[in-house]
């Protein structure tokens, strides 16, 4: 296959993901949006829920970040048996860490007193979480059913399930929230159970299909579910536990540059939880991208093309860093109307957020291809199986630099936010090397 199709073959694996990944991003953007349009309090406090909540979903959706490998590198080399133990203990998995989450989601509001937030802005995110909690059973399973379609590359569904809740989501927020159409108003409470129906729908819509679509059902995952292999939950924990810790270490980077604005004060916080929606939103075609990578080179390492393995790395990072750049001159040009999006702007403090949250977009701006060459890196390395060592990798580049130079930048030389973000930026930049650079050594070379 030559450059041209490597690059379709990428973006037909790749759009679909980066659609879902978008879907996912906007439900909690419209979470935000209309959490903002409500009030700044509830805005914070949900700026602290839903990070919380994603900080503890995100560590358990690391192993079906495994599965993913795991499962294309056998469908490379045709072994049905293979992909169907991997997705199976996946699914396991899913559930045992959905069910020890449990306490900890809680605990919501007591946790984020002992970190210093405002009595008020915790309790309203211990209100949220209540409800929120119970989202992370089908949350989970769903990843694990993502990895598995992923992997036998039939990836439309994960799309068209996701755009189906992303709408549904509005439609439910837009009720519950501010009590239209007769509903109850529930403010923060609304947005919680919008994001329990939706991920119901998004699990039930990839297991029917996984059940009875031909191109899924070949592998008859269901059969016998409740068989233990204890072998196969074994690879899934190895090489999961790795990159739940590698996940967590770049998303506990940016939850505790949310602590640390918390520290600021609640416009700070609001604005930069709208700063971050944003980033965010512009990292789902990188986190699509690098989960097509892991696919098209676990696929290609299965069956030992090493030159369709190699070609497939470079045109992902070449698509990738593309759209990144596109995103980042987005946020150059366009920071006011982008952050307004966010905003009632009648309301009083509506200003003050926007004077904020436009210098912490444009250092965003600035880190999107770091931001990008990092997960692509950490993506092709899942490829090869390779989870340890790029795992100590990203404790360094975000523990080790990126956070404590966010907090110098911003408390000690007195940046504030500013400084807070380009100390992000820094752990970024570092991990995108150090992944890229150990991939160029582990490829197998044609």
């Amino acid at each position: 296959m030559g450059w041209a199709g490597h690059i379709r073959a990428t973006l037909a694996l790749g759009v679909p993901l980066v659609g879902s990944n978008l879907g996912l991003m906007l439900m909690n953007t419209t979470d935000t949006v209309m959490l903002g349009w409500y009030g700044v309090e509830e805005l914070a406090a949900s700026v602290l829920a839903t990070q919380f909540y994603f900080i503890v979903m995100i560590f358990g959706a690391g192993f079906s970040q495994a599965v993913m490998p795991m499962a294309a590198q056998a469908e490379g080399e045709g072994d049905e048996r293979g992909v169907r133990r991997s997705v199976r203990m996946g699914l396991w998995m899913a559930l045992l860490y959905s069910m020890l989450a449990m306490p900890v989601f809680w605990n919501t509001e007591r946790i984020l007193l002992f970190l210093g937030q405002q009595p008020r802005i915790a309790a309203l995110a211990g209100e949220y979480m209540q409800i929120a909690m119970w989202a992370l059973f089908p949350t989970l399973l769903s990843h694990a059913f993502r990895a598995f379609l992923s992997a036998i590359e039939r990836t439309k569904i994960i799309f068209f399930s996701t755009l189906a809740a992303t709408l549904l989501n509005v439609l439910v927020n837009w009720l519950l929230i501010f009590g239209n159409l007769g509903a109850p108003e529930l403010g923060i409470q609304g947005a919680a159970y919008a994001t329990l129906v939706v991920n119901l729908l998004m699990f039930a819509a990839m297991a029917l299909y996984s059940a009875r679509h031909p191109d899924a059902a070949r592998f008859s995952l269901f059969i016998r579910f409740w068989r233990a292999d204890w072998p196969a939950f074994a690879d899934v924990l190895r090489l999961g536990l790795p990159v739940s810790i590698t996940i967590l270490a770049e998303a506990g980077m940016f939850i505790s540059s949310s602590i640390f604005m918390g520290w600021v004060g609640v416009v700070a916080l609001a604005a930069h939880g709208i700063a971050m929606q944003l980033a965010s939103l512009a990292f789902m075609v990188p986190m699509g991208m690098a989960q097509a990578a892991t696919v098209r080179v676990g696929r290609a390492y299965g069956r030992r093309d090493a030159l369709a393995l190699n070609r497939a790395a470079a045109a992902t990072m070449a698509v990738s860093l593309s759209i990144s750049a596109f995103g980042g001159l987005l946020f150059w040009l366009l920071p006011i109307p982008l952050i307004s999006l966010f905003l009632d702007n009648s309301k009083p403090e509506a200003p003050e957020v926007v004077v904020y949250a436009v210098p912490l977009l444009l250092v965003a701006a600035a880190f999107q291809l770091f931001d990008s060459a990092q997960a692509v890196g950490a993506g092709l390395l899942r490829g090869l199986k390779d989870t340890g060592v790029p795992m100590i990798m990203a404790l360094f580049s975000y523990w080790i630099a990126g956070l404590p130079i966010a907090y110098l930048l911003g408390f000690v030389l007195d940046l504030g936010g500013v400084g807070v973000w380009a100390g992000l930026a820094l752990g970024l930049a570092i991990a995108a090397v150090a992944m890229n650079s150990r991939f160029v050594i582990l490829r197998p070379v044609s």
